[in-house]
Protein backbone atom coordinates (compact mmCIF):
# COMPACT_ATOMS: atom_id res chain seq x y z
CA UNK A 1 0.00 0.00 0.00
CA UNK A 2 0.93 3.64 -0.44
CA UNK A 3 1.01 3.86 3.42
CA UNK A 4 3.59 1.20 3.60
CA UNK A 5 5.34 2.11 0.94
CA UNK A 6 5.89 6.08 2.28
CA UNK A 7 6.26 4.56 5.88
CA UNK A 8 3.05 5.57 7.60
CA UNK A 9 1.51 2.54 8.06
CA UNK A 10 2.23 2.97 11.51
CA UNK A 11 0.23 6.54 11.32
CA UNK A 12 -2.60 5.44 9.90
CA UNK A 13 -5.37 6.46 12.19
CA UNK A 14 -3.64 9.57 13.63
CA UNK A 15 -5.42 12.83 12.46
CA UNK A 16 -3.69 14.91 10.09
CA UNK A 17 -3.16 17.68 12.65
CA UNK A 18 -0.80 15.84 14.28
CA UNK A 19 1.55 14.39 11.62
CA UNK A 20 4.96 16.48 11.26
CA UNK A 21 5.25 18.57 7.67
CA UNK A 22 7.06 15.80 6.69
CA UNK A 23 4.39 13.26 7.38
CA UNK A 24 1.74 15.74 6.29
CA UNK A 25 3.45 15.90 2.32
CA UNK A 26 3.33 12.28 2.59
CA UNK A 27 -0.02 12.07 2.71
CA UNK A 28 -0.59 14.74 0.36
CA UNK A 29 1.37 12.56 -2.00
CA UNK A 30 -0.95 9.47 -1.07
CA UNK A 31 -4.04 11.61 -1.99
CA UNK A 32 -2.83 12.93 -4.86
CA UNK A 33 -1.60 8.96 -6.01
CA UNK A 34 -4.70 7.12 -5.19
CA UNK A 35 -6.64 7.73 -8.65
CA UNK A 36 -3.72 6.83 -10.96
CA UNK A 37 -3.30 10.34 -12.30
CA UNK A 38 -1.78 10.95 -15.68
CA UNK A 39 0.02 14.18 -14.30
CA UNK A 40 1.44 15.27 -11.00
CA UNK A 41 1.58 18.55 -10.25
CA UNK A 42 3.64 19.15 -6.99
CA UNK A 43 4.99 21.81 -4.98
CA UNK A 44 7.89 21.81 -3.18
CA UNK A 45 7.72 17.93 -2.47
CA UNK A 46 11.00 17.71 -0.81
CA UNK A 47 10.28 20.34 1.80
CA UNK A 48 10.47 18.71 5.53
CA UNK A 49 11.54 15.42 4.73
CA UNK A 50 14.59 13.81 6.13
CA UNK A 51 18.05 12.49 3.69
CA UNK A 52 15.70 8.89 3.80
CA UNK A 53 12.69 10.38 3.25
CA UNK A 54 14.04 12.49 0.40
CA UNK A 55 15.32 9.08 -1.00
CA UNK A 56 12.09 7.57 -0.79
CA UNK A 57 10.48 10.67 -2.79
CA UNK A 58 13.07 11.00 -5.30
CA UNK A 59 12.71 6.74 -6.08
CA UNK A 60 8.71 7.16 -5.97
CA UNK A 61 8.95 9.98 -8.54
CA UNK A 62 11.14 8.26 -10.67
CA UNK A 63 9.29 5.31 -11.03
CA UNK A 64 5.63 6.91 -11.59
CA UNK A 65 7.66 9.18 -14.40
CA UNK A 66 9.06 5.90 -15.85
CA UNK A 67 5.64 4.35 -15.98
CA UNK A 68 4.46 7.32 -17.93
CA UNK A 69 2.90 9.73 -15.61
CA UNK A 70 3.86 13.09 -16.29
CA UNK A 71 5.43 14.52 -12.81
CA UNK A 72 5.72 18.47 -12.89
CA UNK A 73 7.36 20.08 -9.61
CA UNK A 74 8.66 23.53 -8.33
CA UNK A 75 11.43 23.49 -5.80
CA UNK A 76 14.17 25.10 -4.84
CA UNK A 77 16.16 22.38 -3.50
CA UNK A 78 18.46 22.14 -6.75
CA UNK A 79 20.88 19.13 -6.09
CA UNK A 80 17.15 17.44 -5.51
CA UNK A 81 15.88 18.42 -9.11
CA UNK A 82 19.15 17.60 -10.50
CA UNK A 83 19.16 13.89 -9.16
CA UNK A 84 15.42 13.08 -10.33
CA UNK A 85 14.75 15.50 -12.98
CA UNK A 86 15.56 14.95 -17.03
CA UNK A 87 14.24 18.27 -18.10
CA UNK A 88 13.98 21.46 -16.02
CA UNK A 89 12.24 25.19 -16.67
CA UNK A 90 14.11 28.19 -14.54
CA UNK A 91 11.50 30.69 -13.98
CA UNK A 92 13.07 34.17 -12.77
CA UNK A 93 10.04 37.01 -12.30
CA UNK A 94 7.34 35.20 -13.88
CA UNK A 95 9.68 34.40 -16.85
CA UNK A 96 11.17 31.49 -18.34
CA UNK A 97 14.87 32.43 -18.68
CA UNK A 98 16.19 28.57 -19.64
CA UNK A 99 14.21 25.15 -20.27
CA UNK A 100 15.53 22.05 -22.00
CA UNK A 101 16.75 18.81 -21.16
CA UNK A 102 19.34 18.96 -18.15
CA UNK A 103 22.24 17.34 -19.77
CA UNK A 104 21.57 19.50 -23.08
CA UNK A 105 21.92 22.49 -20.60
CA UNK A 106 24.73 21.69 -18.90
CA UNK A 107 26.78 20.22 -21.93
CA UNK A 108 25.70 23.61 -23.66
CA UNK A 109 27.71 25.55 -21.51
CA UNK A 110 31.84 26.26 -22.20
CA UNK A 111 33.32 26.26 -19.26
CA UNK A 112 33.63 23.26 -16.70
CA UNK A 113 34.78 23.16 -13.25
CA UNK A 114 37.46 20.86 -11.77
CA UNK A 115 37.02 20.87 -7.87
CA UNK A 116 40.72 19.42 -6.10
CA UNK A 117 40.25 18.28 -2.36
CA UNK A 118 43.94 17.93 -0.77
CA UNK A 119 45.14 16.66 1.85
CA UNK A 120 45.70 18.85 4.51
CA UNK A 121 44.96 23.03 3.66
CA UNK A 122 44.59 24.50 0.52
CA UNK A 123 47.35 25.42 -1.35
CA UNK A 124 47.21 29.57 -1.73
CA UNK A 125 45.22 30.87 -4.24
CA UNK A 126 48.29 32.67 -5.82
CA UNK A 127 49.77 29.54 -6.82
CA UNK A 128 47.29 28.81 -9.33
CA UNK A 129 48.74 31.60 -11.88
CA UNK A 130 46.74 32.40 -14.03
CA UNK A 131 43.37 29.78 -13.50
CA UNK A 132 40.37 31.13 -12.57
CA UNK A 133 39.90 29.81 -8.67
CA UNK A 134 36.80 30.16 -7.63
CA UNK A 135 37.46 28.77 -4.25
CA UNK A 136 40.14 27.76 -2.15
CA UNK A 137 39.78 26.98 1.41
CA UNK A 138 39.35 23.55 3.59
CA UNK A 139 41.43 21.68 1.87
CA UNK A 140 39.10 21.70 -0.94
CA UNK A 141 40.25 24.09 -4.36
CA UNK A 142 37.78 24.64 -7.49
CA UNK A 143 38.65 25.90 -10.54
CA UNK A 144 36.46 27.19 -13.79
CA UNK A 145 38.21 26.35 -16.67
CA UNK A 146 37.07 26.30 -20.43
CA UNK A 147 35.85 22.85 -21.84
CA UNK A 148 38.96 23.24 -24.63
CA UNK A 149 41.52 23.67 -21.61
CA UNK A 150 44.30 20.86 -21.56
CA UNK A 151 42.76 18.76 -18.73
CA UNK A 152 46.21 17.18 -18.58
CA UNK A 153 47.77 20.17 -17.83
CA UNK A 154 45.27 21.32 -15.11
CA UNK A 155 46.10 17.59 -13.44
CA UNK A 156 49.87 18.10 -13.53
CA UNK A 157 49.43 22.03 -12.16
CA UNK A 158 47.21 20.66 -9.22
CA UNK A 159 49.72 17.89 -8.66
CA UNK A 160 52.74 19.99 -8.59
CA UNK A 161 50.68 22.37 -5.79
CA UNK A 162 50.11 20.27 -3.20
CA UNK A 163 49.03 16.64 -2.91
CA UNK A 164 45.61 15.61 -4.30
CA UNK A 165 43.45 13.16 -2.93
CA UNK A 166 40.16 13.47 -5.22
CA UNK A 167 39.87 15.04 -8.76
CA UNK A 168 36.45 15.97 -10.12
CA UNK A 169 35.58 17.87 -13.57
CA UNK A 170 32.37 18.35 -14.49
CA UNK A 171 30.23 20.81 -16.46
CA UNK A 172 27.67 23.27 -14.07
CA UNK A 173 25.26 22.23 -11.78
CA UNK A 174 21.74 22.89 -11.90
CA UNK A 175 22.86 25.79 -9.09
CA UNK A 176 25.66 27.54 -11.55
CA UNK A 177 23.42 27.02 -14.66
CA UNK A 178 19.88 28.86 -12.27
CA UNK A 179 23.03 31.68 -10.82
CA UNK A 180 23.93 32.58 -15.03
CA UNK A 181 20.42 32.15 -16.26
CA UNK A 182 19.40 34.70 -13.44
CA UNK A 183 22.09 36.88 -13.57
CA UNK A 184 21.61 37.42 -17.59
Amino acid sequence: SWLERLGLADRATDSLDTLSHGNQQRVQLIAALVNEPELLVLDEPFSGLDPIAIGVMAELLAELAAAGTTVLFSSHQLDLVEDVCEDVVIIDHGRIVLAGSLADLRAAVPQRFVDIRYAGPSPDRSRFGSADVLEAKDGHVRLRVDRESDLAAVVALATAIGEPISFDYQPPSLSELFRQAVAA
